[in-house]
């Protein structure tokens, strides 16, 4: 599940703030999952933080629940890219790689935009911009998975649309 930290594009942003930013809406880890899974961060509901020059955080263990898809959490792997809709050459590079890994190691996962688990309010089979609950995260995961994971055109930091 691919999602937005919903900040200014280009500004840092740290694991650290989402988590206080997750802790005043009320997410708590359940501190008998934790271990070594970032135990600083007792709030954060995704699993792994591409910060905007590219690093990726590991937060929750992939084993445990996330908090950033109602109805999904249970089932899915949280991953958000700091910024809103347009990122560092550097967070592509590493969404490309993290997911790459993730499916190498657990298989061919389904992968989504948080967007796309919008309800299909007209019922034709696609969840369309009208009736997205949210744009996180700022880009159509589809099309950028259809693209060989390439960043898309306008959505990239530094580079003209």
């Amino acid at each position: 599940m691919v999602h937005c930290s919903a900040s200014p594009n280009g500004r840092v942003v740290t694991p650290a703030d989402i988590d206080r930013w997750h802790k005043l809406r009320g997410f708590k880890r359940d501190r008998t999952l934790i271990g070594y899974n970032a135990p600083s961060l007792l709030h954060i509901g995704y699993h792994y933080v591409i910060e905007a020059l590219g690093p990726v955080t590991a937060c929750r263990g992939e084993r445990e629940p996330g908090a950033h898809v109602a109805g999904f959490n249970r089932d899915s792997i949280g991953i958000c890219m700091v910024g809103t809709d347009a990122f560092s050459q550097a967070q592509w590079d590493s969404l490309k790689g993290l997911v790459n890994g993730l499916q190498s190691r657990l298989g061919k996962i389904p992968v989504c935009g948080h967007r796309d688990l919008s309800p299909d309010q007209d019922r034709d089979g696609i969840v369309e911009p009208h009736e997205w609950l949210k744009t996180c995260p700022g880009f159509d995961v589809a099309s950028w998975l259809a693209d060989d994971k390439k960043p898309p055109k306008g959505h990239i930091l530094g580079v003209e649309p």
